[in-house]
């Protein structure tokens, strides 16, 4: 919903196509057996990040609060439905991502079994995610570059 797509995503288009505030954006999600770590990277001018990060932080309050829109939700379901083929397109991904799953115990296939939760999601099902795992208020924001102004 709010990454990973380019321009297909809700940071990237309230930060950059509507705001002008970033250059890019991403989000990454390190997930552990306790504890995960949601990311949420972008480019930008000194003198832009505070009003970057309002924005960002304003995203993420509003997953948790409104459900998101129909076509949100296809598009995301989309992305990630079509990254499953993707990501095991050589024998080489294909045997790296089973020897990952077999690593940390998952089953074989894994990417089958989030397929069928893909799309079985709904605005609702996300909406309840996000308010049960982000927390905005402990956000941490790491600057490289000059201070933010």
């Amino acid at each position: 919903m709010l990454g990973g797509g380019f321009y297909a995503t809700r940071l990237y288009h309230d930060l950059r196509q509507v705001a002008g505030l970033v250059y890019n954006v991403d989000v990454s999600l390190a997930a552990g057996e306790s504890r995960a770590t949601y990311s949420v990277s972008y480019g930008c001018d000194p003198d832009k990040v505070s009003k970057a990060r309002a924005l960002v932080e304003r995203d993420l309050k509003q997953m948790s609060t409104e459900p998101v829109t129909d076509a949100e939700l296809h598009q995301a379901k989309a992305l990630l439905l079509r990254s499953i083929p993707l990501g095991e397109s050589s024998e080489e991904a294909v045997a790296g991502g089973m020897l990952a799953r077999a690593q940390i115990g998952l089953p074989l296939d894994e990417p089958v079994r989030a397929a069928k939760k893909y799309v079985a999601l709904d605005a609702a099902a996300v909406k309840a995610a996000f308010e049960r795992h982000i927390k905005t208020d402990n956000l941490v924001q790491v600057v490289r570059g000059p201070a933010p102004q």
